[in-house]
């Protein structure tokens, strides 16, 4: 399904559309571990499908926000329990040599047919838009070379940082291409690393390559929404520079000064946080802090109301039916 007539449609219309980040609680409704899930993709369709039954009120459905498959695909060791999100354990290169020896890697490698399977079947099997996941460019290089490293090569090392961000980026474009035939309405990338930048330095070693991929994979029938949760405020202008279609901001943004510098004919999301709202207040809480945010963003239409990022296992159910139950009551006074 195309997202962006949905996208225009809706930057007309006074009411609000809700959109989580949020794939485990359908795990849970299956009875299954987030091992099950982002090690097989009929178990993750599944999951999607099944949270969507039980609240089909998110205009479109996601997929689990999982930075460690494409950092697997390239050789990184990874830490994985029976609940608990994959993360990369220990550093895969370190110096010029390492990167320049680097290959990269076809998307058969890891648990990347798994997840382009669970797009595939999602997007066959769900009527509303899906919209996929994927890293980007920075924050991969970040997973492979070790974050605190790759903060310091673009300075010491900048030939070293651009030659890994080409090899990732050329990864992340054929992963997006392969996502976009699968069906889905579009993909959520993923570059919290890009935060931790200067608006100048997220410029030059985040937005010019992920441009690059959007470029390459956006147009009218898939939509790139790029998710920066590292991002305070201070580097916006470089998100915009990405020509994305729609920017979904953490929980340490201010969402009204986010709103403010984006243009109004993109979506803006966020920004409630997952596990500071979601998972640890009361329904009631949840409720009241859904309803501030909205009350706060109702003079502009291209905002989107959703999670500040993927939410974690074990939020209560009952605090998600507050959020949507927020959104509605809202809607109703429009």
């Amino acid at each position: 399904m195309e997202l962006s007539q949905y996208i225009k449609d809706k930057l007309v219309s006074e009411k609000r559309v809700a959109m989580p980040i949020m794939t485990h609680p359908g795990i849970e409704l299956l009875g299954k571990r987030v091992l099950d899930a982002v090690t097989n993709g009929e178990i993750h369709y599944h999951a999607i499908r099944a949270l969507n039954e039980c609240f089909p009120q998110s205009v479109a459905c996601t997929t689990i926000m999982d930075l460690t498959v494409e950092a697997e695909a390239f050789g990184a060791q990874l830490s994985m329990s029976s609940n608990e999100v994959p993360s990369v354990s220990g550093r895969l290169l370190a110096g010029y040599a390492d990167v320049e020896a680097l290959q990269v890697p076809s998307l058969e490698s890891g648990r990347v047919p798994q997840y382009l399977q669970a797009d595939r079947l999602a997007a066959k099997g769900i009527d509303k838009p899906v919209l996929a996941g994927c890293i980007g460019p920075y924050s991969l290089a970040g997973r492979l070379y070790d974050m605190t490293e790759i903060m310091m090569a673009i300075y010491t090392e900048p030939e070293t940082a651009r030659l890994l961000l080409e090899k990732c980026t050329e990864f992340i474009l054929r992963y997006c291409l392969a996502i976009k035939e699968t069906g889905v309405a579009g993909v959520i990338m993923a570059e919290p690393a890009a935060g931790l930048l200067s608006n100048e330095d997220c410029l030059q070693y985040s937005s010019v390559y992920v441009k690059r991929i959007i470029d390459a994979v956006q147009d009218d029938s898939f939509t790139v929404i790029l998710h920066n949760c590292g991002n305070t405020g201070h580097c916006t202008p470089a998100m915009l520079a990405t020509g994305a279609q729609g920017y979904h901001f953490g929980n340490k943004a201010d969402m009204l000064a986010a709103l403010r510098e984006c243009p109004s004919d993109v979506w803006v999301m966020g920004n409630l946080d997952p596990v500071g709202v979601f998972r640890i207040l009361t329904p009631e809480e949840v409720f009241a802090q859904t309803e501030e945010l909205l009350s706060r963003t109702g003079g502009y239409a291209n905002f989107i109301v959703s999670t500040g990022c993927d939410t974690p296992p074990e939020v209560p159910f009952d605090n998600i039916q507050a959020f949507y139950l927020a959104v509605e009551k809202y809607n109703k006074g429009k």
